[in-house]
């Protein structure tokens, strides 16, 4: 151990302090590596579970070793991935440029050992102290038998992956102060969900709204597959000037749609504008942090049949008062669909199977249509869907129906198979209905950056878009969606859905309404039927705008 450092055994937990600003190199463990180095043919490799003693002993020689600055490739020895854990562990020091730590292990739970770090971060003069929790797991080395960490980037930081980095330097970008469309701030900790879209808005329009840089430890993405590239300050060592930012959002819709989601999880609800495009809020509830309200791709079930429903009004096959089958069971080209329970509607308006939701409605009508891409062209050229050319301020995932054939495009239909859709995409749909043509979603004006916002090649026809208002509000009064809604007034409709997943016994949630001038979309992942879940989300957020 180099001067300066000390282990101390207080009560059975052991702190270990490296003093000074270096890094030194400490003694090998020699050819002990993360169980696929050599062994000695006398040396006998140990099986079965690991005892409470070699947990014990391997967590504290890991940590040990990291806290008094071990290089990457000593302290790797002890990972049951040396390779990958060594670039890792150097790049604490290196990159995020950490000077010293004081490591503190926990009570270990089976083969899990928790344990606080409190360090201190140095570049450009600026220092600041850096507290966070991680754990570590212990597992048995295939080839040597010996306890080794398992290793994993979050081992080092909770919020380390493969993708991404822990960097201290001058930010990337400045500091912005966000605020919503009436001047109220918007920060993560009032509303986590905006966390990294508070990110990206920050990379792309901090020098814009008019900041400059600081020095900072941040997360940054890095390379393909990164699920948030832009950068997530950890630490501020100098704040810089932040530059201030107007976004679109709504605070009260924000905080609205943030309370919903909650109620669920695995759940996310966007909201936007129908007039104006403009997105009010957006929210996550997820275990994974991953902003699947914009950027997700799932089936959105019955709530495409908004889109299915514009399809055939327009070609003249249905109309709402016009009576359609709607029998329990359905086939096309080889393929069975049925509705849920397998209930039927005797010849009763198209108005009632939309609201019923009666996927074998739909069904029946396909091979009248006698054209596959129909439903495509439709989403793409009045809806604005699946053209990949959103620019809303950030990124989003723009929806698609993929050209299909057969029984796979006669699933499209009720937004199963291919349909790949976010609920940022649903809640445009929906915004689409109400006003009666698209206008793409934004979070900040385009002015900012001068982007050159999407538009449809049409509009809805007004008799098309006036019977989806009737169809939809039909469902939000007395049909699938009138449970949910019914604690709002106004102008108002919804469309429900039940999303099947391959190898999920549950169907997603999913719902999708309006009422006024805004428009929403929900999912619930597992949450089966769309009003039982999804539904209470959207009404949430709907009767905060």
């Amino acid at each position: 151990m180099r001067s300066g450092a000390k282990t101390a055994v207080i009560g059975g937990v052991f702190l270990v302090v490296a003093g000074g600003v270096g890094y030194g190199a400490y003694a090998t463990y020699g050819n002990l590596t993360g169980g696929s180095g050599s062994v000695s043919a006398k040396h006998e490799v140990k099986t079965g579970p690991l005892s409470a003693e070699e947990i014990d002993q391997a967590a504290k020689d890991f940590l040990a070793g990291w806290a008094k600055g071990d290089d990457g490739a000593t302290l790797a020895q002890l990972t049951n991935d040396a390779a990958a854990a060594a670039s890792v562990i150097d790049g604490y020091r290196d990159q995020a440029h950490v000077t010293d730590a004081v490591i503190t292990p926990g009570v270990a739970v089976g083969t899990k050992v928790p344990f606080e770090v409190k360090a201190t971060v140095e570049f450009g003069g600026k220092s600041a102290p850096w507290s966070y929790s991680s754990e570590l797991t212990v597992v048995r080395g295939q080839s040597t038998g010996r306890p080794l960490v398992a290793w994993a980037p979050s081992v080092i930081h909770p919020k380390l992956t493969k993708t991404n980095q822990l960097v201290t330097g001058e930010a990337s970008a400045p500091q912005i102060e966000a605020v919503d469309r009436n001047g109220v701030e918007l920060t993560k900790e009032k509303y986590p969900s905006l966390g990294p879209i508070l990110n990206e808005l920050r990379e792309r329009y901090g020098e814009k709204a008019g900041g400059s840089s600081g020095i900072e430890l941040a997360l940054r993405g890095d390379g393909e597959g990164a699920s948030n590239p832009a950068a997530e300050t950890l630490l501020t060592l100098s704040k810089g000037t932040p530059g201030k930012l107007t976004t679109t959002l709504d605070a009260n819709v924000q905080a609205a749609a943030e309370r919903s989601v909650k109620q669920f999880s695995e759940a996310s609800v966007a909201a936007v504008q129908p007039s104006t495009g403009e997105i009010l809020a957006i929210a996550n509830n997820r275990s994974d942090g991953f902003n699947a309200a914009m950027l997700g791709k799932q089936a959105p079930g019955s709530t495409m049949k908004i889109v299915t429903a514009a399809m055939l009004m327009e070609k003249g096959l249905a109309a709402a008062d016009k009576p359609t089958e709607c029998p329990p069971t359905a086939m096309y080209m080889g393929r069975t669909f049925q509705n849920l329970d397998k209930f039927s509607l005797d010849n009763r308006p198209f108005s009632e199977s939309f609201a019923r939701s009666c996927n074998t409605a739909f069904i029946k009508l396909i091979d009248d249509v006698n054209d596959d891409s129909a439903l495509k062209t439709e989403t793409e050229e009045v809806f604005g869907i699946g053209l990949d050319n959103w620019k809303a301020g950030i990124p989003t995932s723009d929806g698609s129906v993929p050209a299909a054939q057969g029984g796979e495009a006669a699933a499209q239909y009720i937004g199963q198979g291919t349909v790949q859709m976010n609920v940022l995409n649903m809640a445009s749909i929906t915004a689409t209905v109400k006003n009666g043509g698209f206008k793409q979603p934004v979070i900040v004006p385009a002015f900012l950056d001068d982007r050159e916002i999407a538009t449809a090649a049409r509009p809805l026809p007004p008799g098309v878009a006036q019977q989806l208002r009737r169809m939809m509000a039909i469902t939000a009064t007395s049909g699938t969606g009138a449970k949910a809604m019914s604690g709002l007034g106004g102008d108002k409709g919804a469309k429900t859905g039940s999303a099947e997943v391959d190898g999920q016994e549950t169907s997603n949630s999913w719902f999708a309404g309006y009422r006024d001038d805004l428009a929403a979309a929900a999912v619930v992942q597992a949450g089966g039927h769309g009003g039982d879940a999804a539904g209470p989300v959207v009404a949430a957020v709907l009767g905060a705008g």
